[in-house]
């Protein structure tokens, strides 16, 4: 669980530094170059491969992970008061994590899909950057997004410092440095995911 954590925890560094090329605000080309460049690369391709391989292991030991919870304890407590020594996100981990699957699923219709399995991007009638437009132009899917970007950032909130400490990599040293490291990435990768879709439907992005 910890491993794959941080493996897609490095995939979402790579799709937010692409993604955020559409801040340069020149008409989408820098993020065409670099959308094409990801389609395109041979060792790219072979690990989206990879990447699916992690994702699926991850949500597989996630629920593999819950049900043990749950047959630990069948009977549950009378009182139970799990605010006494842990957040509600790091209890709320499969939740979380079920309503991100599903914010996937419509993801990778919206884009991946498009790009891989369709010649609408491959024969130019089209480009990535106007596929966003065209997605984005619907609020409801801008909010859709933001609040798949929150649920993001509660389950990273959780998940990397608690991916090192499985790892067994938990000193007073320097876990306060992973867990001020952890929050803030969980903070900023979500916070440029959310701006994205904001950004397109009011147009500060042409």
């Amino acid at each position: 669980m910890a491993i794959t954590g941080l493996f897609l925890i490095t995939f979402l560094i790579v799709h937010c530094g692409i993604n955020a090329l559409i801040f340069f605000n020149d008409g989408g080309e820098s993020f065409n170059k670099g959308a094409e460049f990801m389609g395109t690369n041979p060792l790219i391709r072979t690990m989206e491969i990879v990447l699916f391989i992690g994702l699926i292991l991850h949500i597989v030991k996630g629920f593999s992970l819950w049900k043990q919870n749950n047959n630990a304890r069948p009977i549950k407590y009378a009182v139970q008061n799990g605010a006494a020594n842990s957040k509600w996100y790091s209890r709320s981990m499969g939740i979380l994590g079920t309503l991100l699957l599903m914010f996937l699923i419509i993801h990778l219709r919206h884009f991946w899909v498009i790009s891989r399995f369709t010649d609408e991007i491959t024969s130019g009638k089209e480009t990535l950057f106007n596929e966003m437009k065209e997605v984005f132009e619907h609020l409801w899917i801008v909010v859709l997004y933001v609040l798949a970007m929150v649920s993001l950032a509660y389950h990273l909130m959780h998940g990397f410092q608690s991916a090192f400490q499985t790892l067994g990599l938990n000193h007073k040293k320097y876990t306060p440095l992973i867990k001020g490291v952890g929050f803030w990435f969980s903070i900023i990768i979500p916070f440029i995911f959310a701006m994205m879709p904001i950004a397109m439907h009011f147009d500060f992005i042409k």
